[in-house]
């Protein structure tokens, strides 16, 4: 089992969204407790140890610390904006 932390900026993120919006995303990420690298999942390319689950019209951006085993949420953005300006 996994530890999974959410970064401030993402939990403010959160806080914003209808109801609806943010159970689908909390479900999703309660399940990378079980298992970070569900059917779906992809590493993204040209930066290290990030990999993305999709959540509806929505990217979740997630590192995975295999040696401390934690799986920590960076970015939620809706898929058409989540790759704009990101900066790891």
């Amino acid at each position: 089992m996994y530890a999974v932390y959410i970064e401030k900026n993402v939990q403010k993120w959160l806080k914003k969204q209808h109801s609806k919006i943010f159970s689908a995303i909390i479900k999703d990420i309660q399940e990378l407790k079980n298992n970070p690298r569900p059917p779906g999942c992809r590493k993204l390319k040209g930066i290290d140890n990030l990999w993305r689950i999709r959540s509806g019209d929505f990217r979740i951006l997630f590192e995975i610390k295999e040696e401390e085993r934690v799986v920590k949420i960076m970015y939620i953005r809706n898929r058409k904006d989540v790759y704009k300006n990101l900066i790891i």
